[in-house]
C-alpha cells in the first residue's frame, strides 16, 4: 500500500488501565482500526501525565500501579479517519481524542 499527500492523523489519550471488557482499551482501539483497514497504528506508554481530573499520574518505584497515559496515534486518509471515528464513540468515555491535518510524505508497505 503506498499513499501519500493530505492525511489525518488522529490521537487517542487513554489511560494505561481503561478496559473495554478485559481488554485493555488501547488494544482494542489498534485491534478494531487493524480491522477498519487503516494505514497503522501506533500505541505510546507516558511517564507522567494529567487530564481532565487534573490527577497526576506517573511511573515510580514506589506504586504497582500508576495509570499511566496511553497515546494511539492512527494515520489515514481522512474518509477512512471519518468511517473510524464511529467505532470511538462507544469506546471512550474518559479520555482526549484529536483530529488533526497532516502531510504524508512517505508512507509504503515495506512486506515482501
Amino acid at each position: 500500500m503506498r499513499f501519500e499527500g493530505r492525511g489525518e492523523r488522529l490521537t487517542i489519550y487513554v489511560g494505561e488501565s481503561d478496559r473495554h471488557g478485559h481488554t485493555p482499551l488501547y488494544a482494542e482501539i489498534v485491534a478494531r482500526a487493524r480491522r477498519s483497514g487503516l494505514a497503522g497504528a501506533t500505541v505510546l506508554r507516558g511517564q507522567e501525565g494529567f487530564g481532565a481530573a487534573s490527577v497526576v499520574h506517573e511511573a515510580g518505584s514506589f506504586r504497582l500501579s500508576a495509570d499511566l497515559p496511553m497515546v494511539v496515534v492512527l494515520i489515514d486518509q481522512p474518509d477512512k479517519i471519518e468511517a473510524f471515528l464511529a467505532q470511538l464513540a462507544g469506546l471512550v468515555a474518559d479520555g482526549l481524542v484529536v483530529r488533526q491535518e497532516v502531510d504524508v510524505l512517505v508512507y509504503q508497505d515495506d512486506e515482501r
